[in-house]
């Protein structure tokens, strides 16, 4: 066998139990003179999911305060056993925890929770997002009143949306600063606008039907189709607010008219 493949069948072997402490180790694993080295593999496995334990905790902070370390380390390991990372980049980790936190039984007397952490994830995201330019309102500004309709905006790069029938927004804020958290009525439905218009991610509630008209625009609807979306599921939209708000936040980086 190639040395190549060789160091390749050996590395995945070695890899296969690291995260499953019911897997027996490897027997290719040795120490000295060819001894059994279990107790060096285990303590090496631990140290595999303590790091990745560790990954979470940074990318998940709020989750981590809300539960309190106790908890979520215990919740992270079970997520690291089901899913173990399939990138060698730890910022790539824990994109499936939220989904995760949804199904782990000992979380269903949160269940604003996972949202919390889909809003982590997303600000994590916007962080490392390709800096661009935001939209001006001078552009906008520009276009004759009868061609607005037709205006199609190509979203920042950092943008994204997350959607609640949860407070999460508030809980995500209240619990990603120093100060404790008041009372939080967890029952009423929140959208946010994460963006990143400068150097630093900003995570905004958005108003009644936004999150609808920013979805429709970031998926490449014209405006007026995608205003039209946002009154149908919302009578109250405020379009003017809106476009005004999105604008303010950097969600858009330039507009054009579509193929037409």
């Amino acid at each position: 066998m190639p040395l190549e493949e060789e160091l390749s069948s050996y590395a995945a072997r070695f890899a296969a139990a690291l995260i499953d402490p019911g897997r027996a180790t490897p027997s290719l694993v040795t120490g000295p003179n060819g001894k059994a080295a279990v107790r060096r593999y285990n303590v090496y496995r631990n140290n595999v999911t303590v790091s990745l334990i560790d990954a979470l905790a940074a990318i998940y902070p709020a989750v981590q305060r809300i539960t309190g370390v106790e908890f979520f380390r215990a919740m992270a390991r079970f997520h690291v056993r089901a899913s173990p990372p399939t990138s060698p980049l730890l910022l790539d980790y824990g994109r499936d925890f939220p989904a995760f936190i949804e199904t782990y039984e000992y979380a269903c007397a949160m269940p604003w929770l996972a949202d919390v952490a889909r809003i982590e994830r997303a600000w994590l995201d916007a962080y490392h997002a390709a800096d661009a330019a935001p939209l001006s309102r001078d552009v906008l500004a520009l276009v004759p009143p009868e061609r607005l309709a037709d205006v199609v905006f190509t979203a920042h790069p950092a943008a994204g949306i997350v959607r609640s029938p949860f407070a999460a927004v508030t809980i995500f804020a209240a619990n990603r600063g120093g100060e404790m958290p008041g009372r939080i009525d967890a029952g009423t439905p929140e959208d946010a606008l994460i963006t990143r218009p400068g150097m630093d991610v900003v995570v905004r509630h958005l108003p009644e039907g936004g999150a609808v008209f920013l979805t429709n625009l970031m998926s490449g609807q014209p405006l007026g189709d995608a205003a039209a979306s946002a009154l149908q599921s919302s009578p109250g939209f405020d379009i003017a607010a809106n476009v005004a708000g999105m604008i303010e936040a950097g969600a858009f980086t330039s507009i054009n008219f579509g193929e037409a």
